[in-house]
């Protein structure tokens, strides 16, 4: 296995497992949105990057990360924001692969932390993570703003 940065040429293999990544979560990432994590992806400088895990000639695997500063670290922080395998090779360490390589670019480039989140009843993720760390106790909050920006006025004034 080898785990190295993605290349143009990696767009449709990269393409396939995205979909495979997105049927899993149940989630519809517009086609644009889909096109431009892949120019962030191959942007140099941009704080998004991907790691590719590659067997026999094959794309087996992403690991999609954003570095960014923190407030409680002095060096970056590194959110591995998707982490999937193709389901042909999964068993296969490539999970573990990503993660390793995340840790060893972590302790070669000086940043501070990795960490991540998964849902709940991803079982087969957790394993593997609870492998590396145990969960926290924080809970996410999320609020697309789309959402927010229809809710309305009206409702947020009568709570706050």
């Amino acid at each position: 296995m080898v785990i190295r940065d993605p290349d143009p040429r990696d767009e449709a293999a990269w393409r396939r497992l995205w979909s495979g990544y997105t049927e899993f979560y149940q989630v519809d990432v517009p086609e644009a949105v889909t096109a431009l994590t892949w120019s962030r992806i191959l942007d140099p400088d941009g704080p998004v990057f991907a790691r590719i895990a590659e067997m026999d000639g094959k794309i087996a695997g992403f690991a999609i990360s954003t570095l960014h500063p923190s407030t409680w670290t002095a060096g970056p922080n590194c959110y591995l924001e998707d982490l999937f395998v193709d389901q042909n090779v999964r068993g296969h360490g490539v999970g573990g692969a990503l993660i390793d390589d995340l840790l060893r670019l972590a302790e070669k480039k000086g940043w501070d932390r990795l960490y991540w989140h998964t849902d709940a009843g991803n079982e087969t993720a957790r394993a593997l993570y609870d492998r590396y760390t145990k969960a926290d106790n924080f809970v996410r909050y999320r609020i697309p703003l789309s959402d927010y920006i229809e809710w309305g006025n009206s409702e947020r004034d009568a709570i706050g």
